[in-house]
């Protein structure tokens, strides 16, 4: 009886102590916690962020003859995606694999949400989306490629849609990060009303609160402002710049069979916005490449199309010869 008493006491205390005990840490530190190749260029990651405590996926192309212990290093193209998008619509939609076949440069295409807001969130707990996405992409991605993957020091920026509004607010709220920034289609004026809609409803669709983003558009006025890429323009001097997008909304040359819906008009509005942008940064004595190309729908021909255009340009900024 005395034993079984003892054995029954010794069980209580294990288990008190055990529900006493504290949970295991969450992981402190950004790290790779998974590698998968799916070609001998194509290298998908998955990488834990200490500032989200999420792990994000992230797809690598890497040049020919890359390894992981060579004694050089490589400049770094980010491709950023659009909204309603994932990490892999760049190796999906375009021949972004064939294109920096022959050239010296690594491509980095990092996870950023479904809404793609390229930001430290006001709320960064808004939402299955909501994030740290800039510390993300910015600070603990590039410790990553430079520590596992040799990155080198340089780096360029390209996106489609709101990926390019990331990558043009990226540039210009780190001035002398990027040697080149790129935007395709992108809305560059966060309070145009009709634009600014859309990345509210974008978010709500998503099932995010979208003042969880830089606040309340009144109340919260001045992150927007510190976000905008409008407002940032003077910023961008000493950065390589490439803009474009259709300026009439109406299907163009590269859609099939004359495809088009009423929403394209929004190719319009973006057009709009990209001209006043090319005009602040003018006004700033800052003279980019713009292509302001007419007919032409919010679709992934055009945007592969400018790809090619800026490519030989974001190459020499980058300082990759051809082959």
């Amino acid at each position: 009886m005395a034993r079984r008493v003892t054995q029954l006491v010794a069980t209580v205390l294990a288990v008190a102590v055990a529900g006493l005990a504290p949970a295991a840490p969450a992981r402190a530190a950004t790290a790779v916690v998974a590698e998968r190749w799916l070609d001998a260029r194509t290298v998908d990651l998955t990488v834990h962020s200490a500032a989200n405590n999420r792990d994000y996926p992230v797809r690598l192309l890497v040049p020919t003859g890359w390894s992981r212990t060579a004694t050089r290093t490589w400049p770094v193209l980010y491709l950023l995606h659009g909204g309603n998008d994932d990490y892999t619509s760049w190796t999906r939609e375009t021949d972004i694999e064939a294109l920096s076949a022959t050239r010296q440069v690594l491509v980095v295409m990092p996870e950023a949400g479904r809404d793609a807001v390229y930001t430290d969130w006001y709320n960064p707990s808004g939402g299955p989306n909501a994030g740290r996405w800039e510390t993300f992409h910015l600070t603990e991605l590039w410790n990553v490629l430079q520590s596992g993957y040799r990155a080198s020091n340089r780096r360029a920026v390209a996106g489609i849609s709101s990926g390019g509004t990331g990558a043009i607010a990226y540039a210009a709220r780190h001035p002398g990060m990027f040697t080149y920034a790129a935007a395709y289609s992108a809305p560059l004026d966060l309070f145009d009303p009709i634009l600014q809609q859309v990345f509210l409803q974008t978010a709500a669709d998503n099932g995010d609160d979208p003042k969880a983003i830089w606040g309340d558009p009144s109340l919260q006025a001045a992150n927007w402002h510190a976000h905008n890429p409008e407002d940032l323009a003077a910023a961008l001097r000493g950065t390589g710049l490439y803009l474009s997008s259709g300026t009439t909304g109406l299907a163009g040359d590269l859609d099939p069979n004359g495809f088009w819906s009423p929403v394209q008009f929004g190719e319009a509005v973006v057009g709009v916005d990209t001209a006043r942008f090319v005009g602040k940064l003018y006004q700033s004595l800052i003279f980019p490449t713009a292509h302001l190309y007419g007919n032409g729908t919010h679709s992934w021909p055009y945007w592969q199309r400018e790809l090619h255009s800026s490519w030989p340009a974001m190459m020499t900024a980058l300082g990759v010869p051809a082959s």
